[in-house]
């Protein structure tokens, strides 16, 4: 008999862009619908083919999910909240 499904249901939330991101993607905020962080930056890549710097800033980026840094998990692996926000941020030099 099998048991229930277990794999991650999609939600919806906000993806927030900062600086070079932002350019890139042309927005500073977004809706996604996912599971995953892969899977709604995914989408978002898919939203924003037109713009294909996009894609490479994100390569780059850092990503918060309600403010927990992502780090060095794989993506796939990082459950979305419904109603979470992920920060894509990228890097940066100050002081």
């Amino acid at each position: 008999m099998a048991g229930p499904e277990t794999a991650p249901r999609p939600v919806a939330g906000r993806i927030r862009y900062w600086a070079a991101a932002k350019a890139a993607a042309g927005t500073a905020e977004e809706p996604y619908r996912a599971a995953t962080l892969a899977e709604a930056l995914a989408a978002a890549r898919e939203r924003h083919t037109a713009r294909p710097e996009f894609a490479q800033v994100l390569r780059r980026c850092s990503f918060l999910v309600d403010g927990t840094p992502v780090g060095t998990r794989d993506h796939t692996a990082v459950p979305l909240p419904d109603g979470g926000t992920v920060e894509v941020l990228p890097p940066f030099a100050g002081g």
